[in-house]
């Protein structure tokens, strides 16, 4: 596991942010329930790159097409294969909203294996998993994938798997402290 002692980048402030990205900061830091969302105070230094990576962020969650309830199992799966805890911190509280319980996060963490599992849901789960470690999906995944949503579903679960994927990195990369720390 990456040390995450020091920040390679410290979250901004009015200065660093700027006055929009500094109220979008403090927006999205008391929806978060932090008075320092670390992640947004440090990507909103990128000014109006934070403000597209925000819009297209929404656009895939919560405002996608897939239910809350999928997105979420997606995210956390893919904090959890990442060993991201700044990920997972902010999604089992979101997930926990969106009937996240405690007994299916600990299916998230047993993954696609545990047999409570609908087949939709493996499915989903099978696609976050190879996805995440071997940049692709089986053709045999995509099948069974393929039963479950249409097309428009396939790509938007392929991004989202990519987005959180990617962020898991970007946290990573960056050594963006956990909120509270």
């Amino acid at each position: 596991m990456v040390s995450m002692s020091q920040p390679r980048i410290a979250p901004g402030r009015l200065k660093e942010l700027g006055p929009v990205n500094w109220a979008v900061w403090q927006v999205l830091s008391r929806a978060a329930g932090t008075p320092d969302a670390h992640l947004f105070s440090t990507l909103g230094r990128t000014k109006g790159l934070f403000r597209g990576w925000l819009h297209y962020s929404g656009r895939l969650m919560p405002g996608g097409r897939l239910p809350r309830y999928e997105s979420e199992l997606v995210i956390i799966r893919v904090a959890h294969l990442r060993s991201c805890e700044y990920e997972m911190d902010h999604h089992i509280r979101l997930g926990r909203r969106a009937g996240v319980t405690p007994e299916i996060l600990e299916r998230l963490r047993t993954g696609p294996a545990d047999p409570a599992w609908n087949a939709k849901h493996r499915a989903l789960l099978e696609a976050v998993d190879q996805l995440v470690t071997t940049r692709d999906i089986d053709d045999t995944t995509w099948t069974h994938l393929a039963e479950h949503y249409d097309e428009r579903g396939l790509i938007e679960i392929v991004l989202l798997i990519n987005q959180y994927e990617g962020l898991a990195s970007t946290i990573t990369a960056l050594r963006i402290q956990r909120d509270g720390i």
